[in-house]
């Protein structure tokens, strides 16, 4: 027993750090004061979480409350807000224990420096993220082609953007990718200017032809007539006389208006009798003693 209670006293009387013992820690003072910064390290918290929560939904309310604003830019802000409230608490809880989060910070910085060197090329992503987030090039829902991938975006992270492509196929491109190419954003105007060449025959009425292509065209209600339609011969090919026609729309109109106009004016020009030529070629046969030259169409 004499030996337990020895062994027992030496425990209590070992210097754990800096002169202090276990006998030192266990006074009612020092359990008095652990409890206090205790209780103080939870209020903290509690209020911590509190006060972060609450910053980053006023934030994403900023953004949802003005249409004017993009809610991506408030949402990432939101977080960034939460986050760091959250990383001042962890600072207030460690000073309340006496933790010198000097040193403490400097350990972050080392660790973080290590993460950074191994995580580059996800940190580019990230990065990349942020400025696609801070300057908006594109948003959820607009439609995009990026590095030659269209589709509509579905979802933007820091570290890749979503698109779902023409065919409904989900394609997740990282956002190194989409900030370091060029990006074409069909959404971010209101019109476009659909483009078509319509060619004829050289013996047709060009005149006649130009107006059975305008009004066939202005005719349709998704037509805008200002800006002015361009509607004018471009080129005179082998077998055709060329019309260049440009004519604005509405974005959201484009791709379907476009493909419309051009079987629109095709039986248009077909009920006005302006003849549409195929390309022609010219074969040649020769024997010793005669050449013959024969102009064919080239769809027979």
């Amino acid at each position: 027993m004499d030996s337990l209670a020895q062994w027992a006293n030496d425990i209590f009387e070992t210097e754990i750090y800096d002169g202090t013992s276990l006998s030192d820690l266990l006074t009612l003072e020092t359990l008095v004061a652990l409890l206090g910064n205790t209780l103080a390290a939870v209020v903290i918290i509690i209020l911590g979480f509190v006060v972060a929560r609450f910053v980053s939904r006023r934030i994403n309310a900023i953004g949802q409350n003005h249409a004017g604003l993009d809610d991506t830019l408030f949402s990432f802000l939101g977080n960034i807000a939460r986050y760091v409230v959250l990383a001042f608490t962890a600072l207030f809880v460690l000073n309340t224990f006496g933790v010198q989060t000097t040193s403490v910070i400097a350990v972050i910085g080392a660790a973080g420096l290590a993460i950074g060197l191994a995580l580059q090329g996800t940190l580019s992503n990230v990065a990349a993220g942020i400025m696609i987030i801070l300057f908006r090039p594109l948003k959820i829902g607009d439609f995009v082609s990026i590095n030659g991938t269209m589709g509509t975006v579905k979802d933007l992270t820091l570290n890749y953007t979503e698109l779902a492509d023409l065919g409904n196929v989900k394609v997740i491109v990282p956002n190194s990718e989409v900030w370091g190419n060029t990006i074409k954003n069909y959404s971010s105007y209101s019109t476009r200017r659909a483009e078509w060449t319509f060619g004829v025959g050289y013996g047709a009425d060009l005149a006649r032809a130009e107006q059975v292509i305008r009004d066939t065209i202005m005719g349709d209600a998704r037509s805008h007539s200002d800006p002015e339609p361009f509607i004018q011969v471009n080129a005179l090919n082998s077998s055709s006389v060329d019309f260049l026609v440009r004519v604005w729309c509405d974005a959201s109109d484009y791709f379907q208006y476009q493909a419309d106009m051009k079987r629109q004016v095709k039986e248009a020009l077909d009920g006005a009798g302006v003849a549409i030529p195929f390309p022609t070629r010219t074969l040649v046969h020769e024997t010793p003693t005669v050449r013959v030259i024969e102009t064919q169409d080239k769809a027979s």
